[in-house]
């Protein structure tokens, strides 16, 4: 548990993800405060997390804490923290969890406060097995980054990056695992039309999955040699589709939330 209050603006989805994955590992910090718009998103957390304390329509309650998690899509970000300025304790680290919006423009909006993070989130932080790459504005001293680090531990790996890698993190590990589960999901159904259970299905494409990247990293072969390691490939002739599929739409969110 971090000795550290935290503050979330904003009571959707990632907020529900990180209060998921702390309670999982019995590491909810100290103090919990959340605000939101909506009086319901916020009933719905305290109905599962009654420890936390709910602020409808207050973020300065939410931004008053030691560590404020900006849990807002970027479109929303501007209006949501400009009046939140006074509302900062001097030595309150701001934390962003979205996209596209620099530390520059996040410290414009706050008038000059430059105490910030950046972290690009990722869903199976929900069961502490999340990639959250984070960056650090140059004002945070290494204590100061030690503690937010601390407090993202136990939702998983949170490597530190440049502030300049973030977006192209965003759509490769953030938005990631959505381009894999829907065919994870028919795999593991296929496997149990095949005769396999569940578990064994989902046990075998776990650690199939594991060994695909660790064969892609440690075989010392190149593409095409990898790829031919395994003789028959009955998706062969739609690869070029799904892969243009992917350059196609991947390239233009890339392009979309880039700064």
């Amino acid at each position: 548990m971090s000795g550290h209050s935290t503050g979330f603006i904003g009571g959707g989805r990632i907020t529900r993800i990180f209060l998921s994955g702390w309670n999982r590992a019995k590491a909810m910090p100290s103090k919990v405060v959340v605000s939101d718009i909506d009086s319901r998103v916020l009933s719905n957390l305290k109905d599962t997390f009654t420890a936390i304390e709910a602020a409808p329509g207050d973020n300065n309650a939410a931004a008053a804490q030691d560590i404020v998690f900006v849990a807002l899509p970027p479109p929303a970000i501007p209006d949501a923290l400009h009046p939140l300025k006074s509302a900062l304790k001097a030595d309150a680290i701001v934390v962003s969890l979205a996209p596209k919006l620099t530390m520059a423009k996040l410290a414009g909006l706050l008038g000059g406060f430059d105490r910030l993070a950046r972290v690009i989130p990722n869903a199976p932080s929900i069961v502490n097995a999340g990639f959250n790459p984070l960056a650090f504005s140059e004002s945070l001293a290494t204590a100061d980054r030690n503690v937010v680090k601390e407090v993202m531990r136990p939702l998983g790996s949170c490597c530190e990056t440049s502030e300049e890698k973030l977006e192209a993190y965003a759509v490769l590990t953030g938005m990631g695992p959505s381009y894999f589960w829907p065919i994870l999901y028919e795999l593991v159904a296929l496997g149990e039309s095949f005769g396999l259970t569940r578990s064994e299905a989902e046990s075998g494409m776990e650690y199939m999955l594991a060994g695909a990247m660790a064969t892609m990293r440690g075989a010392e072969l190149d593409a095409k040699a990898v790829q031919d390691l395994i003789p028959v490939r009955p998706l062969a002739d739609l690869e070029p589709t799904i892969l243009d599929a992917y350059r196609a739409k991947l390239k233009a969110v890339f392009e979309k939330i880039k700064p």
